[in-house]
């Protein structure tokens, strides 16, 4: 996969550049996977129940970087998917999470919400159904848009080389998932609960292209009504079938508490939301995937086109019963078949060897702690925002500077705004009150550590792995004056009406592992162990194609594709 220029200078400055065959000029296709909440271990934890073509072809014959993780702190997933697309952390693009506090519109805003647009109106097919992601909800309007990312990504790049010949899409069941791997320049397509099909916004589209009306209008979701969520194999056979291996459970809407889990009829106003809590979602995604690939003929028109396809249910499965439970590993085991049956479509559409597939992450997960404490660790627990006024920290505030609840305007996990116009009423110093309330944040039981606003500015940070982390992740007008990074094992219980098991978005390890896997156009399989970041996807994608980088991108490119 040498490009000509090298091949030219390996051979003499006075040699014609090679002109190589067919297959190894440029892929057809690049289909990049993204698998929500994926942490490294785990496609090579349940592989004994795995499928040759799914994730055993990826295991077995692409390059899998065993040892990937991301450089910022903030591990949601916005932040993730923006740094797979830009190749740089959100000190460069700007997400620096699924939410953050906007002073001049005096709320919280959501990642990709943008009032100028609006989704596209479609046909309602279950209008009784409710979204489950909170934060898909919380924004003003429905208008969504890449327009808060702050760097361009390598679909905008790649449509950008050859003057739009090239096609890039995005598909997901969270729109987030969509929209970021979209780009400016790409489409975006995001399953909507609400109508029970797929949508995008008037920002790429003025109506949706035949094939997704065709698609919405069959109504696939019905084939799951009155369905159940059942074990793919004798439970004999699962790493953990045992009682007792299995994490908390959590009680959402109805969803039973164990094996099998029923979807309800169609009618059921939580329907939709049972199959995002399920393997279902992943099949939906990868069915409307397929169409989008035959219908746009991929792959198929002279140029490399892009498709990425972000899939959702592991994130939300792990949620609600950790990594370690047997919803996990089964639903790991459906996605491995759903793979298998992508790839194969991919195959036969263009050919696997035409094809560079990479999959990733957008983060890790951490066990529940009820997990942890039945293998012998009892400090994991669960934080929630409350403690901070329970801790008397307010009160300290007025007694240090005179002024106290007051002064703290909001906080959206990590990052703790406080009020700029009172402070500089009352003529104190900002860094002061930073710095202050930092340390008594660190006093309270299950904070690490409090890094401020001014710090980070002036480059007054503690040389750790964790401070650096907390700097990537940090851009001027959208953090916080405080980033608070809690012990491990001690998770933020961000969902108001949910109770959760696993609750991810901090910068210990079990949150930043992720695999890195590319695989296809001829390839041949190795395991690489040297520390590599997610960031490295982009510009290797850029550089196998021979185009500029992503205009933030940080990360480097990885030699073992370059050069296999």
């Amino acid at each position: 996969m040498k490009s000509h220029l090298l091949v030219a200078l390996a051979l003499g400055s006075c040699v014609a550049p090679v002109i190589a065959d067919e297959q190894s000029t440029a892929p057809k296709l690049i289909l990049q996977i993204t698998v929500d909440a994926l942490r490294g271990d785990l496609p090579d934890r349940f592989r004994a129940n795995m499928k040759q073509d799914g994730f055993g072809y990826l295991l077995d014959n692409g390059v899998h970087y065993a040892n990937a993780h991301y450089q910022h702190a903030n591990t949601e997933t916005i932040v993730g998917h923006v740094a797979l697309a830009t190749g740089a952390p959100p000190s460069a693009n700007g997400m620096v999470g699924n939410v953050w506090y906007d002073r001049s519109l005096n709320r919280a805003v959501y990642n990709i919400e943008d009032p100028a647009h609006s989704e596209l109106v479609t046909l309602s097919l279950n209008a009784e159904s409710v979204q489950l992601d909170d934060t898909q909800n919380t924004a003003q309007g429905n208008g969504r848009s890449p327009v808060n990312i702050h760097t361009s990504t390598f679909a905008d790049e790649l449509i950008k080389s050859n003057n739009g010949q090239s096609r890039a899409f995005a598909v997901s069941y969270k729109d987030r998932g969509a929209v970021s791997m979209a780009g400016e320049l790409g489409k975006a397509f995001w399953f909507s609960n609400a109508t029970g099909g797929f949508v995008t916004s008037d920002y790429y589209y003025d109506d949706y292209p035949n094939w997704v009306q065709e698609w919405n209008q069959k109504d696939f979701i019905e084939r799951y009504s009155n369905k159940r969520w059942e074990l793919m194999l004798d439970k004999n056979k699962y790493l953990f079938s045992k009682e007792g291996n299995t994490e908390f459970k959590t009680k959402i809407a109805s969803f039973k508490r164990s094996f099998p889990y029923p979807y309800g009829p169609s009618s059921y106003a939580y329907f939709t939301t049972m199959l995002s809590m399920s393997p279902a979602s992943d099949e939906i995604t990868a069915d409307f995937a397929k169409t989008l690939i035959m219908s746009e003929k991929l792959g198929q028109q002279g140029e490399t086109d892009f498709l990425a396809i972000s899939f959702s249910a592991n994130d939300y499965i792990i949620h609600a019963n950790g990594p370690s439970s047997l919803e996990a590993e089964d639903g790991l085991l459906r996605l491995d078949a759903v793979l298998s049956d992508l790839f194969a479509h991919v195959d036969e559409a263009i050919g696997l060897n035409n094809t560079l597939i990479v999959l990733s992450a957008d983060h890790g997960a951490p066990d529940a702690p009820s997990y942890i404490s039945n293998h012998g660790r009892t400090s994991s627990e669960y934080f929630g925002a409350d403690a901070l006024r329970s801790k008397g920290l307010f009160e300290k505030t007025k007694a240090k500077f005179g002024v106290g609840e007051e002064v703290y305007l909001s906080f959206e996990n990590p990052n703790l705004y406080l009020n700029h116009e009172l402070i500089q009423k009352k003529n104190l110093d900002i860094t002061d009150v930073q710095r202050f309330i930092a340390r008594e944040l660190t006093a309270i039981d299950g904070v690490d550590s409090a890094f401020t606003a001014s710090d980070i500015e002036e480059g007054n940070m503690p040389n750790t792995r964790v401070a650096k982390l907390v700097e990537n992740n940090y851009f001027k007008g959208r953090s916080g004056d405080l980033y608070l990074v809690f012990n491990p094992g001690v998770y933020i219980n961000a969902f108001d009406s949910l109770s959760v098991a696993s609750v991810h978005g901090s910068p210990w390890r079990y949150d930043t592992f992720v695999p890195v896997i590319f695989a296809g156009f001829n390839l041949e399989g190795q395991k690489v162990h040297r520390e590599v970041t997610p960031y490295d996807i982009a510009p290797t994608l850029s550089a196998v194609l021979g185009i500029t980088f992503p205009s933030g991108s940080t990360g480097k490119v990885l030699s073992e594709i370059m050069e296999p």
